[in-house]
């Protein structure tokens, strides 16, 4: 193997060692922000939730004041 492809060899290999670095470090960030999603997405549900039950309150209060006068 002459020396100019044993080094386009070994720059290739060096590359695609950065490029796996790279890889990884995407992946865990994909990993993280979906988990962060997921979360997210729990708090949504449970403000939904809260705010319909403040919804089904005002309703009651105003049929009750409704009934009152």
């Amino acid at each position: 193997m002459s020396d100019v492809v044993a080094a386009l060899l070994l720059a290739l290999a060096a590359e695609n060692a950065e490029l796996r670095e790279h890889l990884a470090s995407a992946q865990d960030m994909h990993v993280e922000t979906a988990i962060d999603a997921g979360k997210m997405h729990a708090l949504v549900e449970a403000m939904r939730t809260e705010r319909d039950a403040w919804r089904e309150e005002v309703e009651r209060l105003q049929t009750w004041l409704t009934r009152m006068a």
